[in-house]
């Protein structure tokens, strides 16, 4: 049985590309050529989809049908620009937005997607590349929360970050790198929250760009949470606050 977010074929691929269909990646035949698949590279190119060449013993594993020598793999949901997100909050809301950056675990990712909605959080934003996307397992371990919770996918997620700034959001990282306690930051106004690999933590570019880095105490002997329960800690947080304050917490 093929699964629902197979697409396969040049020539059905190219439509659904030129159609607006997302796609999570689109694998490719090795050592093919000809003028459809030149096509279909230059058009993946072109959107800044990503391509991957493999034997053909891949694309026969991802479906037997006749693939021609290119199988894409489609996003499980349609993600949306952060410009166009921003301008569909209701006036007088105080928005919440979280970011990921460099999260590549599919089950941290949607466990904390499942708290996001739970919460109210307007969208989660990821990058395009060394992340983690929005697929079949994802939806499912967010127990079918990204079907609800809006996802940004941005090229330039540093760009991404400065563009909320200019907006008027505070942007909160969760970092080791500090001493502050995440209950004595002030989450009560637009807030961006920053939450970076469990290994690697915030890249250094988007770290320059964080207003604020709190932390969560540890008295353990390993001292590393797991990024959505970490996650989770920090988002509730927000929402106890804003509570506190006499905030209506985001619907």
């Amino acid at each position: 049985m093929e699964k629902k977010n197979i697409l396969f074929g040049l020539r059905p691929i190219i439509e659904a590309i030129e159609a607006g269909r997302e796609f999570e990646k689109i694998y490719m035949k090795k050592g093919a050529d000809g003028v459809l698949l030149n096509e279909l590279a230059e058009l993946c190119k072109e959107k800044h989809i990503r391509v991957q060449w493999v034997p053909v013993e891949k694309l026969n594993h991802l479906t037997r049908s006749n693939h021609q020598g290119a199988v894409g793999v489609t996003s499980a949901i349609e993600y949306v620009d952060v410009h166009e997100m921003l301008a569909e909050i209701p006036e007088g809301e105080t928005p919440l937005l979280v970011i990921f950056d460099g999260v590549t675990d599919v089950r941290n990712f949607g466990a904390i997607a499942r708290t996001c909605e739970c919460a109210g959080v307007n969208c989660i934003v990821i990058p395009e590349r060394n992340s983690v996307s929005v697929n079949a397992d994802a939806v499912k371990t967010s127990a079918g929360a990204l079907n609800y919770l809006p996802v940004c996918r941005e090229r330039n997620l540093v760009k991404a970050v400065q563009y909320l700034r200019d907006s008027g959001f505070k942007v909160m990282g969760a970092s080791e790198k500090t001493d502050l306690n995440y209950t004595k930051a002030d989450f009560t106004g637009p807030v961006a929250i920053v939450l970076g690999a469990e290994d690697t933590g915030i890249s250094t570019d988007v770290l320059k760009l964080c207003d604020t880095l709190v932390a969560i105490p540890e008295f353990g002997q390993i001292n590393s949470l797991n990024v959505s329960v970490a996650g989770g800690i920090m988002i509730y947080e927000v929402v106890r606050q804003r509570l506190n304050d006499g905030q209506n917490v985001n619907s």
